[in-house]
């Protein structure tokens, strides 16, 4: 389970992230409201904690600007103004629960149960773009009656790319999302988890494309597309990542501003997927 904690109190940030950690949920912590609009319009998360008060942008801007471009994701407001108004302008905007600061951790805990409990009934358990569908349960991926399963971060990067089909992905928009914001992970990260991804769209028979733009990024192209129809303009192409680039990369280890996932190095490759070995399923 995912959560994004968007809390301008760096302390209280970092003590929150403590708590989900110790219960077994991964943490991301950004400290301002259009940080935190970036970070859940990946779609990554299955819990977001908005803070009202923010730079930048408030939390309710923030959730209505989150089901304005259609995230679903259940959004727990986080404030110290208990009227009854703010309340009701949090719930307006889009949050589903509210809680007051202070608050117990245990409380939190509770909101955060009743929250997952409802996200079961209202979000799709699959992502589709293309020929091809991710489960975002078992993070399997599939084209027609191919499939196969994906290591946590080969998942996460398909996600970010399948949720915004054509649409330019940059290597530190990746590195902040799956890795953390304060990891050490580098550019030769990414570019190995793109090679995975590449070969394993091959062994699926997808006409997806994951295309590379030099100096942007990445983008998903799929068949009949916009992406695959203004490639050359756009200066891209979709070769694959040079093989010694990608293979002699190695993320030395580093937490999310919470102290969430660790960054990894860049893994060993299997002859027939391109996959990084079975222990990455954990990581």
């Amino acid at each position: 389970m995912q959560v994004l904690v968007v809390e301008d109190d760096v302390r209280l940030g970092q003590a929150l992230g403590h708590i989900l950690e110790e219960n077994g949920y991964g943490v991301d912590v950004v400290h301002d409201g259009a940080s935190g609009l970036d970070y859940a319009a990946s779609d990554l998360y299955d819990v977001i904690i908005l803070d009202v008060m923010l730079p930048k942008m408030d939390g309710f801007a923030v959730a209505s600007e989150l089901r304005r471009k259609g995230v679903g994701t259940p959004v727990l407001l986080l404030t110290a103004r208990d009227a009854v108004a703010d309340k009701i302008t949090g719930l307006d905007a889009g949050a589903d629960d509210y809680m007051t600061k202070p608050f117990s951790p245990a409380e939190l805990l509770a909101h955060l149960r009743a929250l997952t409990r409802r996200q079961g009934e209202v979000l799709f358990e699959v992502l589709r773009a293309g020929d091809l569908e991710l489960n975002l349960e078992s993070y399997d991926l599939a084209c027609g009656a191919k499939s196969i399963h994906l290591s946590y971060k080969e998942f996460s990067i398909c996600r970010i790319l399948m949720a915004n089909p054509g649409q330019v992905v940059s290597k530190d928009q990746l590195i902040a999302k799956v890795w953390g914001v304060e990891s050490s992970a580098e550019d030769n990260n990414v570019e190995a988890y793109i090679s995975f991804l590449r070969k394993k769209f091959t062994f699926l028979g997808s006409g997806a494309r994951i295309e590379t733009l030099r100096k942007a990024g990445y983008r998903l192209a799929l068949p009949g597309g916009d992406a695959e129809r203004d490639k050359d303009a756009a200066g891209g192409g979709d070769s694959m990542e040079r093989g010694g680039r990608a293979a002699g990369g190695g993320a030395r280890r580093g937490g999310s501003a919470a102290g969430g996932r660790n960054g990894e190095g860049t893994p060993g490759r299997n002859a027939s997927t391109g996959s990084a070995p079975a222990c990455d399923a954990g990581c």
